[in-house]
């Protein structure tokens, strides 16, 4: 099916308000239109290939490559496929995150098709917003497709557009990653562990039919894939609330000595051997990350962890929240064992289950 032509005028206002800077349009979704394709985390980049080069290149690799923080190995937060304009067939037009890249002041042949696609009007109004740098365009080319123009009227201004807004743009796959997730690994869940932690903890929690309970206390639970494979990594969950006294609680420099108080006695490598439990491997840096779950102040933590016998390793994700009402404070995290394996595609899995909890208020 051909584009259309993307007339911002219309729609300029409305996206503003929702993000800076940037125009949304969304174009009919007909049923006739195929589903759309692709891996999680699969972005496509449209893109002339003789400027995909310099400063471009630079800006577009540090948003949509940037390395996963907290990883012994790198690993790119998405996977990027590149594409010249010319080069687009029907299918890979069916990809589910498609972003065009252009600038108006270029006159190479595949920057000239996306150029194309943009009426006179919008290219005036581009002229007189510096600012504005993007369309969002739904549904394009197959159902459940987000299809987005990333353009300047010069490099240099379409650089600095991608180096200021890189979190938002970065945000927006994430979370339309996660809940494309979602969909899939929590349309059968574990009716006794979320009755369990809604008696436990007061909580809300998304757990997925595939993790089964491996031990539990007045103020822990720990959940855990029964049945890893070398297509799929062992993945664990656990939660722990615990009264909130102190600010200083949340301090960074404080989280990791909490996290391994909370591991030394509770998870082990090899319950037969009480000196294989688990601590925060420091030889790694953590990364952490201001956030919000379900409306509430949290820490995120990245980092990789090891049996203190040494004998196995691998990666954690870990939301530490605050519930000041209540006066409590709920550490929630998942750890995976998959050595010699990539690891992002399981912690999206992590953040994608402990960030749909619900806190009491909300439940309510």
């Amino acid at each position: 099916m051909p584009t259309k032509r993307i007339l911002i005028l219309a729609s300029a206002l409305l996206f503003i308000a929702l993000i800076s800077s940037c125009d949304d349009l969304k174009s009919e979704s007909g049923s006739n239109k195929p589903k759309a394709r692709g891996g999680h985390g699969e972005i496509l980049l449209v893109i002339d290939s003789l400027k995909y080069k310099g400063p471009l290149k630079d800006a577009l690799e540090n948003v949509f490559e940037e390395d996963i923080k907290g990883l012994v190995r790198e690993e790119s937060i998405f996977d990027i496929r590149k594409v010249d304009p010319r080069t687009m067939t029907r299918i890979l037009k069916m990809a589910f995150n498609i972003v065009y890249v252009t600038t108006f002041d270029d006159n190479k042949p595949g920057s000239r098709m996306i150029n194309a696609q943009f009426s006179p009007q919008s290219k005036e109004k581009a002229m007189e917003d510096e600012s504005l740098f993007m369309i969002r365009n739904e549904d394009e080319f197959a159902q459940g497709q987000e299809v987005i123009y990333l353009f300047g009227n010069t490099e240099e201004e379409l650089v600095r557009n991608l180096q200021k807004n890189k979190g938002k743009l970065q945000n927006l796959f994430e979370v339309r990653e996660r809940n494309r997730l979602s969909t899939a690994i929590l349309n059968r869940r574990n009716g006794a562990a979320e009755q369990k932690a809604k008696e436990k903890f007061n909580l809300d929690l998304s757990i997925p039919a595939s993790y089964q309970f491996v031990k539990e206390e007045d103020n822990f639970m720990w959940l855990r894939q029964p049945t890893p494979n070398t297509q799929r990594a062992d993945i664990s969950l656990f939660f722990y609330e615990t009264d909130y006294t102190s600010e200083e609680q949340v301090f960074p420099e404080n989280i990791i000595p909490f996290r391994d108080q909370i591991l030394k006695d509770r998870i082990f490598g090899d319950p037969d051997k009480p000196n294989s439990y688990l601590k925060t491997e420091t030889t790694i840096i953590p990364s952490f990350r201001d956030i919000k779950v379900d409306g509430k102040y949290a820490l995120e933590i990245r980092g990789q962890w090891r049996t203190n016998n040494i004998s196995m390793g691998g990666s954690f994700l870990s939301y530490i929240v605050v519930d000041q009402k209540r006066g409590k404070l709920y550490y929630m995290e998942g750890f995976l064992y998959y050595p010699n394996e990539t690891h992002k595609s399981a912690l999206r899995e992590i953040e994608t289950i402990l960030l749909a909890t619900k806190f009491p208020e909300a439940a309510q």
